[in-house]
């Protein structure tokens, strides 16, 4: 079942960088444009920021049914890049560029309609997505740490 969890958190990751894109491109266009702040918008952050979520709790999900929290008891698991990687910096990062990103929209949707709406989203969206990308176990980051771009690869 973990290893389904992690495919299904894996290939998720695609749809919600795009969902996310997507929304932060509409953002900045609405704040350089100083366009008005629209239901659609707002609907567009909600959906980008409802398959953050998704990620959020598939991602807790496997953190406890890999044991990774059972590592923050062991000595010297900090001096280890895969078990730091995976226990702290990954879950961590995560939860706060999904907590930069609601707050984002938190504060968006009480703007009413102004373009300083799509500033705030724009800003804060940006932030998130900056930690989020720092924390996406990328081929480069090395063999301890790195995930295939697509699941099963």
């Amino acid at each position: 079942m973990a290893t389904g969890l992690i495919h299904l958190h894996s290939t998720l990751r695609w749809v919600v960088l795009l969902l996310f894109v997507f929304a932060l491109v509409n953002s900045w266009r609405g704040w350089m444009g100083k366009r008005e702040f629209t239901n659609g918008n707002c609907k567009v952050l909600l959906f980008a920021l409802i398959s953050t979520h998704i990620q959020l709790v598939l991602g807790f999900a496997l953190f406890f049914m890999n044991g990774w929290h059972k590592v923050w008891g062991q000595s010297d698991w900090m001096s280890v890049r895969g078990l730091r990687f995976w226990a702290m910096e990954h879950p961590l990062q995560m939860t706060l560029g999904i907590a930069l990103i609601t707050i984002g929209y938190s504060r968006a949707k009480r703007r009413d309609g102004a373009w300083t709406a799509h500033r705030t989203a724009a800003i804060l969206m940006t932030l998130g997505l900056l930690f989020i990308l720092a924390a996406i176990p990328w081929s480069f980051y090395g063999p301890e740490v790195a995930r295939p771009l697509f699941p099963g690869m």
